[in-house]
């Protein structure tokens, strides 16, 4: 399964920005949500084609909310991460799989305060504000957490299934690093002292060292 993460801009509430409003929730309506970072929204699609048509169902409001694009795909890589244009390529068929190692960025992921997240989803009530669990980077992102069954008023008053019932998120990502992987390996991250990193494989055209 092809997974899909969007992480919202600084001062958005993104899960609030996407489920309020009707096209970008009919477009996510069959898909189990998961929040595996602070402000972010992620889930599963059968594939990269398929992940590449969400995200164009909702470009609208990832011009608008969205400050990154991450698609993993499992045939690539199990660890790490593809930007959404290396993604459209792929489907696209300009790049071959074994040729997308090469760009990257690392990111940084730190631990974030409960009360941070809790902070920031207060005042609006479409996120779930229950205590970050104390997991590590990597079960934080691969967390996926199901539709509970039950109701809240959407933004044109009828009801719709509880799409707020997320995984809290415990890190956040931070500055990113622009590699370049040399004889399969990738330098280390080295802007701050983090917990653990996340690795984005990126087009030659992304890369800026």
């Amino acid at each position: 399964m092809t997974r899909v993460c969007l992480i919202g801009e600084a001062g958005t509430n993104l899960q609030y920005e996407l489920l309020s409003r009707e096209t970008a929730r009919e477009a996510l309506a069959t898909y189990d949500l998961a929040r595996p970072f602070e402000n972010s929204i992620a889930v599963r699609t059968v594939s990269v084609g398929a992940a590449v048509s969400l995200l164009n169902d909702l470009n609208w409001y990832l011009t608008r909310f969205v400050d990154e694009v991450l698609v993993q795909e499992p045939s690539i890589s199990d660890g790490e991460w593809l930007s959404r244009p290396l993604a459209e390529a792929l489907r696209n068929g300009d790049i071959e799989p074994a040729a997308t190692a090469e760009f990257c960025k690392i990111y940084g992921l730190e631990r974030v305060a409960p009360e941070s997240e809790s902070a920031d989803d207060a005042g609006d009530g479409a996120a779930d504000s229950r205590p970050a669990t104390e997991s590590s980077p990597n079960a934080a992102a691969d967390s996926v957490s199901g539709v509970d069954g039950g109701t809240t008023a959407a933004s044109d008053g009828s009801k719709e299934p509880d799409r707020t019932d997320v995984t809290a998120p415990t890190y956040r990502l931070v500055e990113p690093l622009y590699v370049r992987r040399t004889d399969g390996e990738i330098p280390e991250y080295d802007l701050r002292d983090v917990e653990d990193t996340l690795v984005v494989r990126l087009t030659e055209a992304e890369y800026a060292p």
